[in-house]
């Protein structure tokens, strides 16, 4: 008996394959754009890889989580249920505490990583991450990560973050707001800043070494 498949195929030439190429060291990653860009302790740089549409609605403190200018300068332009992106960041960085409308994913590639979430009782709780040790937060979760490496303080280290969603939204918590606030950068937030800076990626995937002996 032949077998009937259920779900229709597409032949996707090799042009339109290349399309879905991102080469890690080509990637161009974005240090601003986002509420708490510019707060000495959340300093990082994102690379917006596949995805990341802006959300239909960028205003009242909706963002993309990868900021505005990033969320356009996708490596790979698609918008097919989730979206992918690195964050490099040096030891003690690591964006304040956030929200997300839909599932985020990390997943540690270099160094450690703490990923720190807020319980119904302000309680803040966290699980430190080794390399391709992941965790996933549902929606609504207030979450942040940070790079808690041992090691010299200029080596940056890797997390990837996959969101769910065709235009996912993010949102600072008030409490991170207000901090951002007091510390007098309010009036720095700007989702289109050009000063901002593009860079390449700071970390060599041929570095990246087993542990194994």
């Amino acid at each position: 008996m032949a077998f009937k498949e259920q779900i229709p195929r597409h032949y996707p030439s090799r042009d339109e394959m290349l399309k879905r190429v991102a080469r890690f060291s080509d990637l161009k990653g974005f240090d601003g754009g986002l509420p708490d860009s510019y707060m000495p302790s959340a300093e990082r740089v994102l690379y917006n890889v596949i995805g990341f549409q802006p959300p239909a609605d960028e205003k009242d403190g909706i963002v993309s989580p990868v900021g505005a200018s990033a969320a356009r300068m996708s490596a790979i332009k698609i918008s097919e249920g989730f979206n992918l992106g690195y964050c490099e960041a040096l030891p003690g960085k690591g964006p304040m505490m956030h929200n997300h409308d839909t599932n985020e994913t990390f997943i540690c590639m270099t160094g450690k990583w703490r990923a720190s979430w807020e319980e119904s009782n302000g309680y803040e709780q966290h699980i430190d991450l080794e390399p391709l040790d992941v965790i996933s937060f549902p929606p609504g979760a207030i979450r942040r990560f940070e790079n808690v490496s041992d090691g010299p303080r200029d080596q940056h280290s890797v997390l990837m973050f996959v969101i769910s969603g065709d235009a996912p939204g993010a949102e600072f918590s008030k409490e991170a707001m207000q901090e951002i606030d007091d510390a007098g950068l309010s009036e720095k937030i700007s989702v289109n800043d050009n000063n901002d800076t593009w860079s390449n990626p700071h970390t060599n995937p041929l570095d990246w070494r087993s542990t194994n002996t």
